[in-house]
């Protein structure tokens, strides 16, 4: 991966209630055409330890237990996409955790109604991406190649 902001990655899970809704496609979409670019994808049903993994900084808090269920709770849809502040702008199109402060226009704001169930999850850093991506994608499952239409997006 490049070090250039152009090519930053972002970790992205589709939820199970994503799933259980129908919105897996719809969320893709968005991502896609906002000009990120999909680099690793695949339905997974989080495993107790994956989640564990991932939520490790939440361990001890009263939510906790409850997310950890929820999260192996059915099938989820994993992904990593690609573009400029890929991070900031996946953020920005989920919009805020709690759906009451979502933007409309954003996943959340759109299709979210409460906080437990918000459809997505997405690193928050790259930090983050680096402790998550790992625990659900190995390297040889992400895939590097080029869209024709980047040269149309962004200004070199």
């Amino acid at each position: 991966m490049a070090s250039d902001n152009l090519r930053e990655r972002a970790f992205v899970i589709i939820k199970p209630d994503g799933v259980q809704r129908g919105l897996v496609g719809e969320i893709i979409q968005r991502f896609e055409r906002k000009g990120l670019r999909l680099v690793g994808l695949k339905m997974i049903h989080i495993t107790l330890e994956q989640a564990r993994r991932q939520y490790a900084c939440h361990e001890g808090k009263p939510f906790y237990d409850s997310l950890i269920k929820f999260m192996t709770s059915g099938p989820s849809v994993a992904m990593v996409l690609e573009g400029r502040d890929a991070i900031a702008l996946v953020r920005k199109l989920m919009g805020a955790t709690d759906p009451l402060k979502s933007e409309p226009g954003t996943i959340r704001g759109d299709h979210s109604v409460d906080i437990k169930h918000n459809l997505v999850h997405g690193a928050d850093s790259l930090e983050s991406y680096q402790h998550e991506m790992p625990i659900y994608f190995a390297p040889d499952e992400l895939f590097d190649y080029e869209l024709a239409l980047t040269g149309w997006m962004y200004y070199r």
